[in-house]
């Protein structure tokens, strides 16, 4: 068989078995694998995993690969995807366990301040951002084709080492829509491949201060915000019990002492001594001055 020949085809549950063996080598080797892994037919269900998977589709030049590259990811075939500045590398499992690296242009400075001059005053907290909870106006223009923070074709490197001649191969498709997943789980790293700083998107936030001062007007991160970024239920201030908030049907004789135990309506208040009162002490009389006290 040539190099340029098609390789047979491959059942999907054999490449599943192949992509287990995989990870199995991986993690012997010592390698932390991070696969992709889809739950139900959606690849991506957020704003930001959403959109980066409309933007690969709205170009002509990726549309013959992607529905291969949609059935690869959907079927747990990328079994490794790291995404770190400026590039995605990833090993899908197909005839064979293959590696793929795409290479993607940062932002150009240009276009980023022309984004954050747009957003100015619009986002106030960072989970508002990286929820996608954005005003209708703002995620159009974030979104914008060409001059928004989704790469055009033209700023994507394809690389795999499968056979096949062309750029844009359904394992390096599986790939791309693997990063639309991963946004699911952490949509900062959108910010982290494109190398900018989603901090200075932020209301009141100037690319001229420190992080400290850019900072300064927009709203943190609080609790609030932590549990609706993650889903979690946040343990209210104060809901440890103490022995002073308890209440009286719980208190068990022993525990506290008497000066500190709590009183109930009818039982009366115990008397404490201060420790250095001194104690009186009454003299004792002796038995003639008895005898003589009865006389008179």
């Amino acid at each position: 068989m040539s190099y340029f020949s098609w390789r047979p085809y491959v059942p999907v549950a054999k490449r599943q078995r192949e992509a287990e063996r995989e990870l199995a080598k991986l993690a012997k080797r010592g390698v932390s694998p991070n696969p992709v892994k889809i739950e139900g037919r959606k690849i991506a269900n957020s704003f930001w995993g959403k959109s980066w998977c409309e933007n690969l589709e709205r170009y002509s030049d990726f549309a013959s690969r992607l529905p291969r590259g949609r059935s690869y990811v959907r079927n747990g075939l990328v079994v490794d995807l790291k995404i770190t500045r400026g590039e995605v590398a990833a090993k899908v499992s197909g005839s064979e366990l293959y590696t793929v690296n795409i290479r993607i242009s940062p932002v150009k400075a240009p276009q980023w301040r022309a984004i954050r001059r747009d957003c100015a005053g619009r986002i106030d907290s960072l989970v508002e951002l990286l929820q996608g909870r954005l005003a209708k106006s703002v995620m159009e223009r974030v979104c914008s084709k060409g001059d928004g923070l989704f790469p055009a074709p033209e700023e994507i490197t394809l690389s795999c080492s499968c056979p096949d001649w062309a750029d844009m191969c359904k394992h390096v498709a599986a790939a791309l829509y693997g990063v639309g997943a991963r946004l699911d789980q952490r949509p900062e790293l959108l910010f982290v491949l494109r190398n900018v700083d989603e901090q200075e998107l932020l209301a009141g936030a100037s690319g001229d201060l420190s992080f400290g001062q850019a900072t300064s007007g927009a709203k943190l991160l609080n609790d609030g915000d932590v549990a609706a970024l993650f889903g979690l239920e946040m343990a209210e201030t104060g809901s440890v019990d103490t022995p002073s908030s308890k209440s009286q049907k719980d208190w068990k004789p022993g525990r506290l002492p008497a000066s500190e135990r709590p009183q109930t309506p009818n039982q009366k208040p115990t008397r404490t001594r201060a420790s250095n009162t001194p104690k009186t002490i009454k003299p004792t009389k002796t038995k003639a001055a008895r005898k003589r006290a009865r006389a008179r």
